[in-house]
């Protein structure tokens, strides 16, 4: 089976290449380079372009045989999101449009597609689950949310299925720090947290302390990263057998604050982090965890990496080794 993954060179795309690799599959990768890393795709095949250029997308379906396509390729920063509306449109539903299109055009006809859990907007109850009502507080989280609408008309027209995994915040890394995560500029909590162990951040910054938690900050649901790309595996085995499209949740059904991410990020690297209390991010929920059973039950997805001390002792591996990430 010869599977594209679109965003292949990212942070969660490079890490399911190397899964699919590992499971014996063969990967072609598109990736603009414009946000994911060269070095970061081991052993596959890069082509480099968008998924607006026809040209590239028509070599790949014409010099390979593409069984199923994995979808990652998106912008998604948030606030560059409500800055910058139009081309979180563009790229993201234009560009998967194109590539839909391609797909029907050479007869490929499942996809896996990278959604998010930012298409819940504020949750009515916790945990989500994949019935709960979709009303996105963002461009990002309307742009996933209506290529999910796009997929879901193009397997009732088309006949092509697709599952879309909504998940929650990712984190970690190959856990022998072959690949990592590299952001420029980084937005993600643990990998600034270990900036400041590396002494590359002065001070971490916990956007309120006022929260209904149990501390006060705000409490989210982390994922290790090759646990995600397990369930893209999953997922792509579930459509090959049952060529039945489906959502599902992708989260560890436990929540952690940012408080007890920093507290545990000092445990293991053993180094003094500094944090000071700013106040609150407008729109920011005080609690995100996701409802997996239905991936768990219907994808037979069993997350190995639960545990947040051992999820930040992969990353810390990686950023310890790779201080400067891809550019060392």
């Amino acid at each position: 089976m010869t599977i594209l993954v679109t965003g292949g060179a990212g942070y969660i795309g490079s890490h399911t290449v190397l899964y699919l690799k590992e499971k014996g599959l063969d990967v072609v990768v598109l990736d603009s380079l414009q946000k994911g890393h060269r070095e970061a795709v081991l052993n596959a095949p890069l082509y480099t372009g968008q998924l607006k250029d026809e040209a590239v997308l028509d070599e790949i379906f014409q010099k390979h045989a593409i069984e199923a396509v994995v979808h990652f390729a998106a912008d998604s920063l948030v606030g560059e999101s409500v800055q910058d509306p139009l081309k979180y449109y563009e790229n993201n539903v234009g560009g998967t449009l194109n590539l839909l299109e391609k797909m029907v055009h050479y007869g490929v006809l499942r996809i896996v597609f990278s959604s998010t859990a930012a298409v819940y907007g504020e949750p009515e109850s916790i945990p989500i689950q994949e019935t709960d009502q979709t009303a996105p507080t963002n461009p990002y989280g309307e742009t996933k949310l209506a290529i999910e609408k796009m997929l879901k008309w193009s397997d009732q027209a088309y006949g092509l299925k697709s599952v879309c995994l909504r998940y929650f915040n990712a984190a970690g890394a190959d856990p022998q720090a072959k690949i990592g995560e590299d952001h420029q500029p980084e937005s993600h909590l643990i990998p600034i947290v270990l900036q400041a162990a590396l002494g590359q951040r002065d001070k971490i910054a916990i956007f309120g302390d006022d929260y209904p938690t149990e501390d006060g900050s705000c409490v989210r649901d982390y994922i290790h990263v090759m646990d995600l790309a397990q369930a893209h595996y999953l997922a792509l085995k579930k459509l090959a057998a049952t060529n039945e499209s489906g959502i599902y949740n992708l989260g560890s059904g436990k929540g952690f604050s940012v408080q007890e991410v920093i507290d545990t990020c000092r445990k293991v690297t053993g180094r003094e982090i500094k944090a000071d209390v700013s106040p609150r991010r407008p729109g920011d929920p005080a609690v995100l965890i996701a409802s997996s059973h239905r991936a768990e039950e219907k994808l037979g997805w069993k997350p190995e990496y639960t545990e947040l001390d051992e999820i930040v002792a992969h990353a810390w591996q990686w950023h310890k080794q790779s201080p400067n990430g891809y550019k060392n």
